[in-house]
């Protein structure tokens, strides 16, 4: 690295070059999926290293923008950045984070940080879009024998994901609207598990249709809207809301259209509630988490971190469920914070943000079902009596709490205990 130190004498000589590098780092960090808190805060270690005065240095994230200002006496500096490319990666935030320290430590010059940060943009994806829809399908077949099939109805589950998943990356790559591609994605892998009823051998038939989407249910935005919400970020996280809520309404619309084709009644009634094979849960956990991290791009050195967190937020939640009778949404609550706390210990060790460990580790718990039977009974609310009526309300209202829960659990541990490790670690914490 070059010796020659990032700051100025004047701190808002270059500020155009400045400002840019700085939207940058929030753009690559929000487009990775990061939640506005770690985009803030990593933007404002680099403008630290810049000489930027931390009291004249304001960001304004939505989910579409960045805007940033840097006032100086009577001047003042704006500049924007518009954020397109959404998905999760979460190799790129875990190196961003890890240069947002660097940067502070080893000084680095303008041309240093804006290296680095070009090489992280030009980093490829550690996973080939194979493995992905591999990891995809044995993630949903996770989360169906979460639900109760057998290991037929398993495989069934995670060969139609993999359809599912791989029409949806030729969809992106032939530049498909992305909720377009997701309606196709979604009834594809529908339409596919439908026709695995007719194969025999599997006890639990139906419960492919149930799962075999859930690839799709996008975990990372909901706890991120949430996350947001919870740390006063409104306009970001209600934006993150919105587009939740279309991405899950692309899914039904694609799960409906086929289950329609194929003459299907309505099958969500089907029990999807824990039970007591702690083991066999905790195996089916660990293949979601495994999945999912595979999905989001964890760094090989953290997959068996993840699968592990994974099991252990199943098999927590499980215990108070089961064992002392409490509610689900107390005890995803529960499982989800003692799985950050654990995040929260090893993170240092470890060099990862806490939340690329805890993320995957708590996917297995998000009610994707829930949601799911929420949107179905929204669609089909003509048909609906009184009953159903209110048991869609109370899937819906249900799922709603159990994200909360999750969020809640996965964020306080981090808030409360950051400004800890930070100081702990004396800045080498990421």
């Amino acid at each position: 690295m070059s010796n020659k130190d990032i700051k100025e004498d004047n701190p808002y000589l270059n500020i155009g070059r400045k400002l840019n590098l700085l939207l940058r780092t929030g753009q690559m960090l929000m487009e990775s999926g990061a939640d506005t808190a770690r985009i803030v805060r990593d933007t404002k270690l680099v403008a630290t290293n810049m000489g930027i005065p931390i009291e004249n240095f304001t960001l304004h994230v939505s989910y579409t923008t960045l805007m940033l200002n840097v006032s100086e006496g009577n001047n003042s500096y704006t500049n924007f950045k518009k954020c397109l490319n959404h998905g999760v990666d979460m190799t790129v935030i875990s190196a961003i984070s890890k240069l947002a320290w660097r940067s502070v430590e080893q000084k680095y010059s303008l041309d240093d940080y804006e290296a680095e940060l070009n090489r992280i943009k030009n980093i490829p994806r550690q996973y080939s879009p194979l493995l992905s829809s591999i990891a995809a399908g044995f993630a949903s077949g996770g989360f169906c024998k979460l639900f109760g099939c057998d290991w037929i109805a398993f495989f069934y589950t995670a060969i139609c994901a993999f359809c599912g998943f791989w029409v949806r990356i030729l969809c992106n790559k032939w530049g498909v609207n992305n909720y377009a591609s997701i309606a196709i994605s979604a009834f594809c892998a529908t339409f596919l598990a439908y026709l695995t009823h007719f194969i025999p051998g599997s006890t639990t038939p139906w419960y492919p249709l149930i799962a075999c989407t859930l690839f799709i249910v996008p975990g990372v935005p909901l706890i991120n809207a949430i996350n947001d919400m919870l740390n006063n970020y409104v306009v970001a996280g209600a934006t993150r809301l919105i587009n939740t809520i279309l991405i899950v309404g692309s899914m039904t619309f694609g799960i409906i259209i086929a289950i329609h084709l194929g003459k299907v009644g309505d099958f969500t009634s089907l029990s999807v509630g824990p039970d007591s094979r702690y083991l066999v849960e905790a195996i089916a956990a660990a293949i979601g988490a495994l999945g999912f991290s595979i999905i989001f791009n964890i760094p090989k050195r953290l997959l068996l971190i993840c699968a592990i967190g994974g099991m252990i937020s199943i098999f927590v939640r499980n215990l108070i469920v089961l064992k002392f009778g409490w509610s689900i949404i107390l005890g995803s609550f529960i499982a989800a914070t003692f799985v950050s706390i654990i995040s929260l210990k090893i993170a240092n060790l470890l060099r990862a943000p806490i939340l690329v460990l805890a993320i995957p580790s708590v996917i297995p718990m998000i009610p994707g079902v829930l949601l799911y039977r929420l949107l179905f009974g929204i669609v089909n609310i003509k048909n609906l009596d009184a009953g159903s009526f209110m048991a869609v309300v109370q899937s819906g209202v249900t799922a709603i709490l159990i994200i909360i829960g999750i969020t809640v659990g996965v964020t306080i541990p981090n808030i409360f205990g950051g400004r800890y490790l930070d100081k702990l670690s004396q800045g080498k914490y990421i």
